[in-house]
């Protein structure tokens, strides 16, 4: 029996939707050799991770191995699982490889963050592979909603595994390449151990539509519309992008893209050869002089981003553009889970307005990305694997996946973040559960999850803030009263005087209180008034805030 070993371990997006980080490795056990399959992130909310700006998986425990990564392969150019890569690279300074359109993302995300964009490879897709160390790994095109998207086949000694990243089983994208069935079942044709599989739409009972089937219905809103016509969608979505410009084009509007990311995906895919014909677009700077009837808009934030041109607009204008009565604004996107609240906030601004807010409620306008309940079904039956381990999805979307896997005949491996399983002909079995968790972007600075700075800003959010100050004299004598600085909190409590008064009274009076032992003992002082300030709070307020005690000491 061989002592080597294949093994496949989520970092981050088995368990979660975003945030996509999965480790595959081969050889003898607690020496095999690596890759990592995508660097995704997810995106904080003022609830959970107030000032965060992103989000990544933790990767210490592929960080603590990279002598024996061998490379990074990405699926696609989405954020969930190219954004961190500028962010984490350093850790693990190995070649990234990635198809045309993702490389130019994945570049830029190097140059970003002042690293060689040359350390990202540009592949060209199946059956051209990539040997590193014990594998050889190629791009299959599928479809989804940004262009090149692609699976991964990955050959091993062990067999082969397919890694499906994100996709769709679109044979009309408008944009990119559509699934080619034919090809999928060829590459399938020599066996393969085990398909990794996207889980997102598995509750999804409809066979998944097509991105060519929203078109009509987009042109008829845009050509219908009397006044300006404004439309959101996610800014990777170069199909849709294009299909809403042409609508705007069709209906003799001139077409004015607002917002950095969407700027910056079509010249991404202009430059990479994947979009040739995009309609001609005019800047912001000379849309303010064109008939307002006559303009369409295609924008970002799609998701309610707060510094995203659609949340600016609904806060009154951006670059010079103003919403009015009777203008249109067109969410051409599903809200992702979450992201209603800021959503249904810009929803109301517009409608405040006076402008006609059209969503895909009625699923005229937008079709999912992912493969939905009986297309994941067909891609079993394509592939016919000997195990599918679901990904990319929460853990009720793996649960349910797995459970549709085995009633069609197939082994199913549960595997959510953390849980390493061994992949071989006898089938898959866990093996080790490693630690994984978060790690946040604060400004310029990661931090982890459990760092506790996140926790603190919570914290004083939700209770407000004193800071004490108090100065002993070169006799250990409190030197005046102790000081009070209140944040976050009602100025007047219960008994209508000044909180801060009603702070400093009771403070001085436990100082009036305090024997030479307790004044000499910073750590025992900060105690006691920390204990008093909070009691005294929850008197007048009701509520005990976060206390910081300053004690300076004067020389003797």
């Amino acid at each position: 029996m061989t002592s080597e070993r294949l093994i496949y371990l989520p970092l981050g997006g088995a368990g979660e939707i975003g945030m996509n980080c999965y480790v595959y490795g081969y050889g003898p056990k607690d020496n095999e050799r690596y890759i990592l399959v995508d660097l995704g992130v997810t995106f904080p909310d003022m609830d959970t991770t107030p000032g965060v700006d992103l989000i990544f998986a933790d990767i210490d425990w592929i960080a603590e191995r990279a002598d024996r990564l061998e490379a990074v392969f990405i699926t696609h150019a989405h954020e969930d699982h190219v954004g961190a890569l500028g962010h984490l690279w350093r850790r693990l300074n190995v070649p990234v490889y990635a198809r045309a359109f993702t490389a130019n993302i994945a570049k830029r995300k190097m140059e970003e963050q002042g690293l060689d964009e040359d350390e990202v490879k540009i592949v060209q897709p199946w059956p051209e592979q990539v040997q590193t160390g014990p594998f050889r790994v190629s791009f299959i095109p599928l479809s989804h909603s940004i262009p090149e998207s692609s699976a991964l086949v990955i050959d091993t000694p062990a067999g082969r595994v397919v890694h499906t990243g994100d996709f769709k089983l679109d044979e009309t994208p408008v944009v990119g390449e559509p699934f080619d069935r034919a090809v999928w079942a060829d590459m399938a044709s020599g066996g393969v151990l085990a398909l990794v599989c996207d889980s997102t739409n598995v509750f999804a009972a409809h066979p998944g539509r097509s991105e060519s089937v929203v078109g009509p219905d987009i042109r008829k809103l845009v050509a219908d519309a009397p006044g300006m016509v404004v439309a959101t969608t996610f800014a990777s979505n170069i199909a849709r992008l294009k299909t809403l410009a042409e609508a705007g084009q069709a209906a003799g509007r001139s077409v004015v893209l607002l917002g950095r990311a969407m700027r910056r995906m079509v010249t991404a895919a202009v430059e990479s050869g994947v979009l040739s014909d995009f309609p001609t677009t005019v800047p912001p700077e000379d849309a303010a002089d064109i008939p307002r009837e006559n303009v369409m808009l295609l924008v970002t934030g799609s998701q309610g981003e707060r510094r995203a041109a659609s949340a600016q607009l609904a806060r009154g204008k951006y670059l010079g553009m103003k919403m009015k009565e009777g203008d249109l604004f067109l969410f051409s996107s599903k809200t992702i889970p979450g992201n209603e609240k800021p959503v249904s906030r810009i929803m109301n601004a517009f409608s405040e307005m006076g402008v006609n807010v059209v969503d895909d409620s009625g699923g005229l306008y937008h079709v999912s990305g992912h493969a939905n309940r009986p297309d994941l079904i067909e891609m079993h039956n394509i592939v016919k694997p000997q195990i599918v381990v679901p990904m990319h999805g929460e853990h009720r979307h793996l649960r349910e996946h797995t459970q549709l896997a085995i009633t069609n005949g197939y082994q199913g491996a549960l595997a959510p973040n953390g849980t390493m399983i061994e992949l071989s002909k006898q089938g898959a079995k866990t093996v080790e559960f490693v630690e994984t968790g978060r790690t946040y972007l604060d400004g310029s600075v990661q931090i982890g999850a459990l760092d506790g700075v996140v926790r603190d800003r919570i914290r004083m959010a939700l209770n407000g803030h004193v800071v004490i100050t108090l100065i002993i004299d070169e006799n250990d004598e409190p030197l005046g009263e102790p000081w009070c600085e209140i944040m976050g909190l009602p100025e007047r409590g219960t008994s209508h005087a000044p909180l801060v008064e009603v702070l400093e009274a009771d403070l001085d009076q436990f100082l009036g209180r305090a024997d030479d032992d307790l004044l000499v003992d910073d750590d025992k002082l900060t105690e006691g008034l920390r204990r008093v300030a909070r009691n005294t709070a929850n008197a007048e307020i009701g509520r005990k805030p976060e206390v910081t005690v300053v004690i300076s000491r004067l020389a003797a």
